[in-house]
């Protein structure tokens, strides 16, 4: 038996001589595929280029796998409230945005998007305080923030309109990564 044992343990160590690398294989993971998954910076990358393709649930799943390998941060609660936003789900948007506006209040996408869903839902005066929360954290730079901003205080000036409302079909419009902005076809 010891002398079968003897010869098959040769003719296993012959063979893995025989193998490309033979013994002598490098260590650089050229033979075996690496077990991580992208970055986290890839994760938010391809969340943010999903949303951009129109694929709102697959960006989702790209945020989460950025929010378990890196954890809940602006960036990621904004751009998973940003996807749930696209996907109709206000809710569960607004949830997540107004946990990365107390995360971060000088965020002003967060705060745009937290604006957006508040005159989705007709709260006009919450989301012109919104609005103007994220025009200061902005600095007065964005246009669609500036936008968002007159609208709402248009809106609230003038409740009862019933020409404004019916002539203002409100849309929303992605404007870069995790913003977006209140348009109106007038």
């Amino acid at each position: 038996m010891d002398v079968t044992r003897a010869i098959w343990g040769l003719f296993l160590f012959i063979l893995a001589a025989c193998e490309t690398g033979g013994l002598n294989r490098s260590t650089d993971g050229v033979f075996a595929p690496g077990v991580a998954g992208p970055s986290v910076e890839d994760n938010l990358v391809v969340g943010h280029r999903l949303m951009d393709a129109g694929e709102y649930e697959l960006a989702l799943k790209a945020y989460n796998r950025a929010a378990l390998q890196q954890g809940l941060n602006v960036d990621t609660m904004s751009a998973i409230g940003s996807a749930n936003l696209n996907l109709g789900r206000l809710g569960q948007a607004e949830e997540w945005l107004r946990r990365a506006v107390a995360e971060d209040p000088t965020f002003p996408p967060a705060w745009n998007n937290l604006g957006v869903i508040l005159m989705e839902r007709g709260q006009i005066a919450e989301a012109s305080e919104v609005f103007r929360r994220a025009f200061a954290a902005d600095n007065g730079n964005s246009d669609e923030i500036r936008d968002n901003l007159r609208l709402a205080l248009a809106k609230l000036e003038n409740p009862d309109n019933n020409a404004l409302q019916q002539n203002q079909n409100f849309n929303l419009i992605r404007r870069g990564p995790g913003d977006f902005a209140l348009t109106s076809d007038l």
